[in-house]
């Protein structure tokens, strides 16, 4: 799923105007698997770098290799990310399986994690120095960017500039718009309109990669008052689903070395797994 159901306690999810649901198919079995049941998965057609209707995202490919892991034909329904995507999605039956949640999620069953990731600072070199955490004291005078999810909700980052008194500098870049926020943001930096932005690692590694300026990105340290800055990713099904999800399970253990070169290839910041990373819920 997420520029954003990384909704996520992260809530970095781009949130477009509801749209008609279509249902695509990709045919991914062996003859001998066509008959299977399929691997229905819902997904976002335009959310770089997580899933687009192209193909292009690394969980288009990752619905792929598990579907072939499970000898079943892969069943995509498209449906824009926005409020209540879980509710409409595994909710409404329109698919038995969603990518990209953090482990955890309320109202349902998640796997074991695939990767671990975080908040990130974005800037330019800032003299070999890069800023690390919000005890910086550079940031009172930076000009900072962060995502809002809307709702008049803040991301963990925002809660923490805000509780800093770091509200004059800071700019908030909302989830509608014609470009993910994410990619707004790190337009903005490159553009030199700010000096920082604290982003989502994801859409962070993707966008920076594309900026046309030399950006750094360094993962966002600790916790601040309670908000965690980085989650452990999964899928999710239904509560009910036990022997789906220990189907997932079983197939991201086979395909966790080839996720791993995938997450390398599309810029995701990684991090080192949380313990007991191996346990679902």
């Amino acid at each position: 799923m997420s520029s954003r159901c990384r909704a996520e306690a992260p809530k970095l999810l781009k949130r477009l105007p509801a749209a008609a649901l279509v249902l695509g198919l990709a045919g991914v079995a062996s003859a001998a698997g066509a008959a299977a049941p399929a691997l229905r998965v819902c997904a976002d057609p335009d959310n770089l770098p997580y899933s687009h209707r192209d193909g292009s995202g690394y969980e288009n490919r990752l619905a792929v290799w598990l579907a072939r892991e499970l000898h079943r034909p892969l069943q995509v329904a498209w449906l824009p990310l926005q409020r209540g995507f879980t509710r409409k999605t595994l909710g409404e039956g329109h698919c038995d399986v969603l990518l990209g949640v953090p482990v955890g999620l309320e109202r349902v069953a998640t796997t074991r994690p695939y990767y671990r990731s975080g908040y990130v600072f974005v800037s330019r070199p800032l003299g070999g120095q890069p800023l690390r955490d919000f005890d910086d004291v550079r940031l009172k005078d930076l000009r900072i960017g962060v995502q809002l999810p809307g709702d008049g909700a803040a991301t963990p980052p925002g809660q923490v500039l805000a509780q800093r008194g770091a509200v004059e500098n800071v700019r908030g870049f909302e989830p509608l718009g014609v470009e993910p926020s994410a990619q707004r943001a790190v337009r903005a930096l490159a553009d030199g309109d700010l000096d920082a932005v604290v982003l989502w690692g994801p859409p962070a590694g993707w966008f920076a990669r594309r900026a046309g300026v030399p950006l750094v990105l360094t993962p966002v340290r600790g916790e601040v008052a309670g908000a965690p800055f980085a989650f452990d990713m999964a899928l999710a099904v239904r509560p009910g689903d036990t022997a789906l999800r220990a189907a997932l399970d079983a197939a991201l253990g086979r395909l966790q070395p080839r996720i791993d070169a995938l997450l390398a290839q599309y810029g995701v910041p990684l991090l080192a797994p949380a313990a007991g990373e191996g346990e679902s819920r």
